[in-house]
């Protein structure tokens, strides 16, 4: 069952770092976006979570922001 994972970043944002690693641990692909250089994804960012503020992920259509590695886990099913 293969998740759909958007995850909205920054190159320079630690917490958006971490998020990255946590996903790759898990082996779960994703698609990054650099919404410090992708004008258009820091619109949909914004336009999805209602927040400036990186990380945000959409996990299935589940929205997470920041670093929230229960959120993230429980998202996932890897609780």
């Amino acid at each position: 069952m293969a998740q759909s994972v958007i995850i909205y970043s920054t190159p320079t944002c630690p917490y958006c770092i971490r998020a990255k690693q946590f996903l790759k641990e898990h082996n779960i692909s994703f698609v990054d976006y650099d919404v410090s250089s992708d004008q258009e994804k820091a619109e949909e960012m914004i336009n999805k979570s209602g927040q400036m503020g990186v990380p945000v992920l959409d996990i299935d259509g589940q929205i997470i922001v920041g670093f929230n590695k229960e959120a993230i886990s429980r998202a996932l099913g890897i609780a």
